[in-house]
This record gives C-alpha cells, sequence and structure tokens, in this order.
C-alpha cells in the first residue's frame, strides 16, 4: 500500500524563482531509475519465487519506485516545460536493459546476498533524496525528495528485516557480506545512472558517453551532499553487513569516505567543465 500519493504533492507551489539548474538535470537522470523499478520487480519474483510475503512486499515496493519516477518526471516537466517525461523514458527503456532480468537466482550469489545489495541500494537513495530536499530551495521539489526519502528509509528496514530472516539460514560470514556491499557501492558508477542521465538531458541524436555522463551526473549529485547525509548513509551500511553503525570504527569510516566524495565530485567536475 503507498504511504503518499502524487495527488497528495501540493503542485500549486511550484516556484520557478527558486529553481536549481544543477538540481533539475540530476532529478530528470533520477526519474528515469526510480520508474524502471517494474524491472527489479521482475527480478526479485524470480530470485525470491517460493517466498510469497517477500514477493508481495517486492510489488509493493516496485510500485512505489514507480510512483517516485512519476513524481519527479511530473515535477521536471514543471521547471522544463520542453522537457517530455514519457519520450525521454521511452528512449531510456530502448537503450538501457538490466543485465539481470533473466537471472533464476540471485546475481550476488545468494537471497541474502540479494537482500543485502537491497540494503545498500535503499542506503543511498535515502541519504541521496534527504540531501536533495535539503539542498534545493524549491518548495514542490523539496516537498518530493522528503516522502521520497521516507519511502526509502522504510524500503531499507523492509529488506533488512528479510534480510535478517534469511541470513539464519544461509549463515553467510562477515567478509562475503562486505564484499557484497562494497561491489553495490562500486556499480553505482556504472551505465544505468550514467544512461539515464544521457536520456533526460541530451538531444536525440547525441551519442552516449559513459564518462561524461556520469561526471555530468556525479558532479551535481555528489555536490548535494552535507556530512550528516552521508554519515546516516554509511551508517545504514554498516548495519546491513553486521558491524556496529555508531562508534569509532564508523566515524572512521565516514571521515575516510568523506574525503573521498569529496575529492571524486571535484574530479567529476573538472571533466565537465
Amino acid at each position: 500500500m503507498k504511504h503518499w500519493r502524487i495527488e497528495d504533492v501540493r503542485w500549486d507551489q511550484f516556484d520557478r524563482g527558486k529553481l536549481d539548474p544543477s538540481l533539475v538535470a540530476i532529478v530528470k537522470a533520477a526519474a528515469m531509475v526510480e520508474r524502471n523499478g517494474t524491472d527489479y520487480g521482475t527480478y526479485l519474483n524470480r530470485v525470491f519465487h517460493d517466498d510469497p510475503d517477500f514477493m508481495a512486499a517486492a510489488d509493493n515496493w516496485s510500485t512505489e519506485e514507480v510512483q517516485h519516477g512519476d513524481a519527479l518526471g511530473r515535477w521536471a516537466m514543471l521547471a522544463d516545460p520542453t522537457w517530455d517525461y514519457q519520450d525521454a523514458f521511452r528512449r531510456y527503456k530502448e537503450g538501457y536493459h538490466l543485465p539481470l532480468l533473466d537471472a533464476e537466482d540471485s546475481v550476488r550469489g545468494s537471497r541474502t546476498g540479494e537482500l543485502i545489495a537491497r540494503c545498500i541500494v535503499e542506503s543511498g537513495t535515502s541519504s541521496y533524496y534527504s540531501a536533495l530536499a535539503d539542498a534545493t530551495a524549491e518548495p514542490v521539489l523539496r516537498d518530493i525528495c522528503r516522502l521520497i526519502a521516507a519511502d526509502e528509509f522504510r524500503h531499507f528496514k523492509l529488506f533488512y528485516d528479510h534480510m535478517k530472516r534469511y541470513l539464519r539460514r544461509e549463515k553467510i560470514g562477515l567478509p562475503r557480506r562486505l564484499w557484497i556491499a562494497l561491489g553495490r557501492v562500486g556499480e553505482s558508477e556504472d551505465d544505468e545512472l550514467a544512461y539515464a542521465f544521457h536520456c533526460s538531458n541530451d538531444a536525440p541524436g547525441v551519442p552516449y558517453e559513459h564518462d561524461r555522463c556520469i561526471a555530468g551526473y556525479m558532479s551535481r549529485a555528489m555536490a548535494a551532499y552535507r556530512y550528516g547525509h552521508l554519515e546516516r548513509g554509511i551508517g545504514m551500511i554498516m548495519k546491513a553487513v553486521g558491524l556496529t553503525p555508531r562508534g569509532r570504527l564508523a566515524r572512521v569510516v565516514v571521515g575516510l569516505s568523506w574525503r573521498f566524495m569529496q575529492r571524486r565530485q571535484r574530479r567529476f567536475a573538472q571533466a565537465v567543465t
């Protein structure tokens, strides 16, 4: 069951005078990825085909993800009346296909691994939309991002609770859980986001270049983060893999991650200038 509807958003409060063009560009791309939640739902149903409780939860999750995309897409069309959300998404679907849709088993090696990977994604999206909400002065985008962030925090709990259930059966050790988490974090710079940025910001006929597009997306997205956003996201990741989300180790990891993100953001920004 959805916790909010697109109709609940106060669209009449849209304020063009408070738009940030750099945020408009990444909201367009985020709309593509979120709208593609149906493909991930299909994949999860194949992996957990004999777990009706989880399948029902995954179906509801994918429905909410699609709503996220539709809300962001509607906002982006207000921000840029020349942009066509449906056409951009059509281009995205024609050119990008999840490499795991035909999989019968999790590409992470186990169901526990799959759920850890989903926790990592929700850690990232919850912190990302929290960062966007705090970075924008435009009231409608701020409200949408807060609604989406709240959903993503709930989604983390959903996958985390099911992960604990499967972990009791599969008993995956800490090193393997860490490896899965690090691998999923590394995938944030793959074609999924880069191609979404291409389809939503490049004119038809402009060739896709991964490095240019991922730099265009990441330079803007990383600039929206503040230390607290990253701190919360890292804490969720550590919880998912079985580490204490607070304490000395967590502080060290957050500090190193913050410095790494700042360097990456500067490098991406230089690549697009």
